[in-house]
């Protein structure tokens, strides 16, 4: 630093704690202090918030009169809001700044959102939705320009996901606004770290090559030529970028909970639970533990199954996820803060955590599906720079166990996934030109400057941009007959300003965001607080007088009216059921799919050779997990085969049902599910068969009456075949349902239909019907629309996952084919076996018929031995 009465200050306030600022933290003051932006990328605990806000903190007394707004704090979840301010305003009142700082998120009241426009803080902490909000107003820019820092927390989170195209697009204003902005971002947990970096701080200027997009337009008065510079700035220059890289922590200690007998024939999901007296036996330790599930459901079972195990613990076990209201989420952090509670239980809306917050212990339910959030979840316990994470790990099922071994040996191989940012969603654009032009106006030229230098639309062409400025001010071809798609005009001197119909403008506020889900109904107690949000489709299904368990209670449905669920306690013996959540189901990256396909690689006839990295214990010992697994998998090395990265395992099994085709190329559920239906669909082009699918992540399958000649390699290599991909998967898939689908989600981001009033939400029916209605006007009127070029293009990437499919069906391309015949379903071809059958039965027939069938084949396995 330069000797400023900050720095020494910041040392004695480190000193006075035990202290010593880390060399990550003095790099970062000393680059904010040299007006530089950049990205701290470090793992979870070793101060990244200090190494940001320490650099407020020094240039604070330099300007002890600063008024208004000074530093936006962005986190992506509501969750971490409370604790951020807490943790900032800190070191502000032990050094005497006299700093407020202050949280603006969907849950603060309109009272104080309302003073803040008149009496800004010094800090602010917000989301990406709520800083839009912000800049909607007319008095936007004279609010923010005294910004002279933004720090973007857990960037990571944000990168991959139109919130974080909704970020870049909000600090590309703030760049045209405040050319000295610096601008530092947060981030763990990456395998792409320079290219997060380019995205976060975008790029000064435009590219001269580029034609400006004030070119003829259309003719008539649907795009009037604008007259340009209104509210352009001089180009800025390359601002000084650096990535700060934190010192490598010593890598988690991943152990693995294993039953005393794990089965040969698994099926999804019939272990978990029955692990609990050994998860209980960990949680009884002194301290706080963060047990971990992947969906909201699974977390409320097992919170119940905890409490109802034991009932002497009923008030120090809490739960946390983000369906929950405000109040509940805030009492499970509260108790995690002062250690009250033994026990949260969690999805990810704590994976996230704050610098020196730690908890004694980590349990993980189930896969986390990915070497990142893995790291992530562990690094929430041992959370000091020298501390070394762990986490617990409870298989769900006996293949999991194989997975929490490739994750030890992918995090001993630093594999981590990328995350890869979005490329030029319009929906999200034209959202940020309506804000725009409600927040002061714009001037189309120096706006569509100002977007490129965002790392989403640095490629956007002129074209593209007029199209979107006829969208915002008509609604474009299809729509332009209608008033209400008129949200941008143009004033007299050229600029585009909101609509004067100030419904318009407050339509528009209250849909800022881009998360989008099914409709949501509040659960309420009929005398007394609001507990959270159910999904429409969940309560739909249930009349009044049934019991479903939500928040950590059971409760019994009174009546639903005007979007809300009015419910009572309900007795702890009543039978209840567990709502549902859309988008549970993570698949398996790419990155923990190869190092299963290593794991399998190591297996041979005697058992795993345990010489790679990770695969033995703390203590040298071979890996657990690895002994544990070997009785399933000399099992299928025995009936078949095991599957590898260089081969690609082909099972073909006759059984009453018909013939079955197995596949096991390990990419991942989603891209299974959307391969098995391109596989089907070619097979039944050329020879005409009803071809039943299932998959998981593993592998998938394929059921037909008739055999499935795949003999030549000729079938292989037309089966297998890239050039017609994205034609052939959007015939197997029924793209037309899929666009309509899809389309409701870029509709409502885009302004095309409303969610509805706060307390009077349409149904998800009613968005259904809205959007697909305007979906269908649009194919037959304006089939040209980009928005429905983004419909397909979302509905490739997102659905199916379209460029891994490709890349996978690449690789499967040059894989060795092992073709065998099982007597019998083996132990990786039963669980997608039980999942295919699950959609036609009963759960409890389910569970009987899955449990009978694998019973037979341990009964064949005792035979053969």
């Amino acid at each position: 630093m330069n000797g400023s009465v900050a720095t020494r200050s910041l040392d004695g306030w480190f000193a006075a704690r035990g202290w010593t600022p880390s060399d990550l933290q003095r790099r970062a003051w000393k680059g904010f202090a040299e007006g530089r932006s950049g990205l701290i990328h470090a793992p979870t605990g070793v101060g990244k918030t200090l190494a940001a806000w320490g650099g407020a903190v020094e240039y604070a007394p330099r300007y002890p009169e600063h008024e208004g707004l000074a530093v936006l704090w962005l986190t992506p979840l509501r969750a971490l809001a409370r604790d951020t301010v807490q943790n900032l305003q800190r070191p502000l009142h032990d050094l005497d700044v006299p700093w407020r700082v202050e949280a603006r998120i969907g849950d603060t009241s309109s009272t104080k959102k309302a003073r803040q426009r008149t009496s800004m803080p010094h800090g602010l902490v917000t989301t990406p939705e709520s800083l839009s909000v912000l800049m909607s107003y007319p008095e936007a820019r004279s609010l923010l320009t005294g910004v002279h820092a933004v720090v973007v927390d857990e960037w990571h989170e944000l990168i991959g996901s139109k919130r974080g195209t909704q970020t870049e697009l909000a600090l590309a204003r703030l760049r045209r606004w405040i050319p000295a902005l610096r601008i530092w971002g947060l981030s763990a947990t990456l395998g792409n770290a320079e290219e997060a970096m380019a995205t976060l701080l975008g790029r000064s200027g435009a590219d001269p090559a580029m034609e400006s997009p004030a070119g003829p337009a259309p003719a008539g008065p649907a795009m009037d030529s604008p007259t340009a510079g209104a509210l352009a700035d001089p180009p800025m220059d390359p601002p000084d970028h650096v990535l700060l890289r934190g010192p490598d922590r010593p890598d988690p200690e991943i152990v693995t909970l294993l039953p005393e007998r794990l089965d040969r024939f698994p099926w999804h999901g019939h272990i978990g639970l029955a692990l609990l007296p050994k998860v209980l036996t960990e949680l009884e330790k002194p301290g706080t533990a963060l047990l971990f599930t992947n969906t909201r459901a699974q977390s409320e079972r097992w919170h119940e199954a905890i409490v109802a195990a034991r009932p002497d613990w009923e008030g120090q076990v809490a739960l946390h996820h983000g369906s929950l209201s405000r109040a509940v989420r805030e009492a499970a952090e509260a108790g995690l803060a002062d250690g009250t509670l033994r026990c949260v239980v969690a999805t990810s809306s704590l994976d996230l955590g704050i610098d020196f917050g730690p908890v004694d212990r980590v349990v993980q339910v189930g896969s986390p599906k990915g070497i990142a959030r893995l790291l992530q979840r562990a690094g929430r316990s041992g959370h000091t720079p020298d501390g070394r994470s762990k986490i617990l790990c409870v298989p769900t099922q006996a293949i999991e166990v194989a997975e929490f071994a490739a994750a030890r040996r992918a995090v001993a191989e630093r594999r981590i996934e990328p995350r890869t940012p979005v490329d030029r969603p319009l929906d999200v654009l034209v959202q940020h030109m309506v804000t725009v032009a409600a927040g002061g106006g714009f001037d189309p030229d120096a706006l569509f400057d100002e977007v490129r230098t965002s790392h989403a639309y640095r490629n956007l062409e002129p074209e593209t941009w007029r199209w979107c400025l006829d969208f915002v001010r008509n609604g474009g071809d299809a729509l332009r007959a209608y008033e209400r798609f008129a949200r941008v005009r143009v004033r007299d001197d050229g600029r585009w300003v909101a609509s004067s119909d100030r419904t318009v403008v407050r339509n528009h506020r209250m849909s800022i965001g881009t998360i989008t889900s099914d409709g949501q109904l509040t659960v309420q107690f009929l005398k007394g607080g609001r507990l959270g949000t159910v999904e429409e489709s969940f309560l739909a299904r249930l009349s009044p007088g049934d019991v479903f368990t939500f928040a950590g209670r059971r409760l019994r449905l009174v009546r639903i009216r005007d979007m809300k669920a009015y419910v009572r306690l309900a007795g702890r013996r009543a039978a209840s059921v567990v709502p549902k959540w859309t988008g549970g189901r993570m698949p398996i990256s790419s990155e923990l799919g190869e190092a299963l396909l290593d794991v399998f690689d190591r297996m041979a006839p005697d058992g795993f050779d345990g010489t790679g990295p990770g695969d033995t214990a703390d203590n040298g010992a071979p890996s657990p997990e690895l002994a544990a697994l070997t009785p399933l998998l000399e099992l299928q090395h025995r009936w078949s085969a095991l599957p590898g990265s260089g081969r690609l395992l082909v099972e073909r099994i006759r059984t009453r049902e018909g013939s079955h085709l197995f596949l096991y190329p390990f990419l991942g559920r989603r891209v299974h599910d959307g391969l098995s239906a391109l596989l089907a669909h070619r097979i039944a082009k050329e020879t005409p068969a009803t071809i039943h699918i299932s998959a998981n992540d593993y592998g998938l399958e394929l059921v037909s009456s008739a055999e499935i000649d795949l003999d030549s390699d000729e079938a292989w290599s037309r089966l297998l075949c890239a050039d017609t991909l994205e034609v052939d998967l959007l015939e197997s898939l029924n793209g037309a349902e899929l666009g309509k689908r899809q389309f409701r989600e870029i509709a409502r981001v885009a302004g095309l239909v409303l969610q509805g009033f706060p307390g009077r939400s349409k149904s998800t029916k009613a968005l259904q019907v809205s959007s697909g209605l305007i979906y269908e006007v649009l194919e037959r009127y304006d089939p040209d629309n980009l928005l429905l070029d983004q419909t397909r293009t979302e509905v490739l990437r997102r659905e199916i996952e379209f460029a891994r499919l490709r890349e996978g069906l690449l690789s499967l391309q040059r894989r060795t084919r092992l073709l065998t015949s099982p007597l019998r379903l083996t132990p990786l071809a039963f669980p997608i076996w039980a999942e295919r059958i699950q959609a036609h039965l009963s759960t409890e027939s389910w569970v009987d018929r899955v449990r009978r069938t694998a019973e037979r084949l341990e009964a064949a396995a005792g035979v053969e031995a």
